[in-house]
């Protein structure tokens, strides 16, 4: 598929990251200052939400916990999750995005000492909410931050770097745990020490940068006719169920579908590397070649495939085909994620963009309980036809999306500002 170019990719944006000012047209070269802390935090949070994900063979072998127990353990992130999104973008637009990413970020550093103080399932699931409030606090309005501060390509490094975190913390998670001593202590440690950096990085530079952005010249950039937030949802949203259902399959539930004595918490990481490595490489080639909206349409095809993949290798993967449905599965979160980012940065009235952020966010995260559904609906419907159901569901938002292209996309279509 021909990938159109994407003359908005540097679009600059309207507002700051507080209340509704509005920023100059023009960004200087390089990272404007704040933005980099900004990434750090995304990236540390990304890396402690999901360091999980690499404990969880350790967690069933040192304590004997269930694969159940521990499915609903990683999902009850996902549904602590919802309110810190909601509330913590619509909050972002109200008071700046500071005041909610970094008490955020701290709660995700409170939820990560509890996982590593209590090994029983009250401490997992009190952790993993912890982690999950914090986490949902910290990336919409984070996201919605860097975009204030970088515009689309804030909005963009956002998206990569918090891939960052999500692929990086469990390969090195997973091969603390097998490596190191104190295998369900020092992969927390190491993550606590670098978000409480990440943090009082953002702090350090945050209130400076606001303060040069509200000082820069340059009149207010005016609201265009196509800011409008069912349009920015319309497009996001359809891509956006399908970013972490691709990554949580990928994690979580083919390692468990690998040949016996092939296994262990660094699987977990080197499937986390490859899907999310993937992600994130992806992400990187759309932002330099500029890749336009019909980029959603290749992710959800993308993803179709890797559904297919793995209803393909049934109850049981082998190693190649292991690494190619990461590898697929990967590419298609990378590319939903851009793609639905994107909409919400061009489409969402700036006013609101914090709120949209989170809302964009909630969709995303809906796929983190496919693995407790896979589990559930095992016993009845097998390995095959779940996953062959989310390949056509994924087929059917290709196809959506496709149908919404005809037209042009409102808020990708007009020539670059800078």
């Amino acid at each position: 598929m021909r990938l159109p170019q994407d003359p908005s990719s540097d679009r600059t944006g309207d507002r700051t990251g507080h209340r509704a000012r509005h920023r100059p047209r023009h960004l200087p070269r390089g990272l404007p200052r704040g933005l980099p802390g900004v990434l750090a935090v995304l990236m540390t949070a990304g890396w402690a939400a999901n360091l999980f994900a690499s404990v969880i063979p350790v967690l069933a072998e040192q304590e004997g916990f269930s694969t159940a127990l521990l499915d609903a353990a990683f999902g009850a992130y996902a549904i602590a999750l919802l309110p810190g999104l909601f509330g913590g973008g619509a909050l972002s637009d109200r008071v700046g995005r500071a005041w909610v990413v970094l008490p955020g970020a701290g709660l995700v550093v409170a939820g990560t000492v509890v996982l590593m103080a209590f090994h029983d399932p009250a401490g997992l699931l009190v952790g993993r909410l912890v982690v999950g409030l914090g986490a949902g606090l910290t990336f919409g309005a984070g996201t919605a931050w860097a975009g204030d501060l970088g515009a689309a390509t804030g909005t963009v490094l956002a998206g990569v770097f918090l891939t960052t975190g999500f692929a990086v913390g469990p390969l090195v998670s997973g091969a603390l745990a097998q490596l190191a001593p104190a295998p369900l202590v020092t992969p927390f440690v190491l993550s606590i020490a670098l978000s409480l950096a990440a943090i009082g990085w953002a702090a350090a530079t945050s209130a400076p940068a606001s303060r040069r952005l509200r000082d820069a010249g340059g009149g207010p950039v005016p609201t265009l006719e196509h800011h409008d937030a069912r349009t920015a949802l319309a497009w996001s949203l359809p891509v956006g169920v399908l970013v972490f259902a691709s990554v949580a399959l990928s994690i979580v539930t083919l390692p468990t579908r690998l040949p016996p004595g092939v296994d262990g918490p660094l699987l977990v990481g080197v499937a986390a590397a490859l899907a999310l490595g993937s992600g994130i490489a992806v992400q990187t080639v759309a932002r330099a070649r500029s890749w336009g909206p019909g980029a959603g349409v290749a992710g959800a095809l993308t993803a179709a495939a890797g559904f297919a993949l793995v209803a393909l290798a049934g109850e049981r993967i082998a190693l190649p085909l292991f690494a190619l449905s990461c590898v697929v599965l990967g590419t298609a979160y990378g590319l939903c994620l851009r793609e639905g980012l994107l909409d919400v940065e061009t489409l969402a009235p700036p006013a609101r963009r914090g709120t949209l952020t989170g809302t964009f966010y909630v969709a995303t995260y809906v796929g983190f309980g496919l693995p407790l559904m896979l589990t559930s609906l095992q016993p009845v419907a097998g390995t095959r036809l779940p996953v062959l159901v989310l390949a056509l569901a994924a087929l059917l938002v290709a196809g959506a999306r496709r149908a919404q292209l005809r037209g042009g996309h409102p808020g990708r279509s007009a020539p670059a500002g800078s």
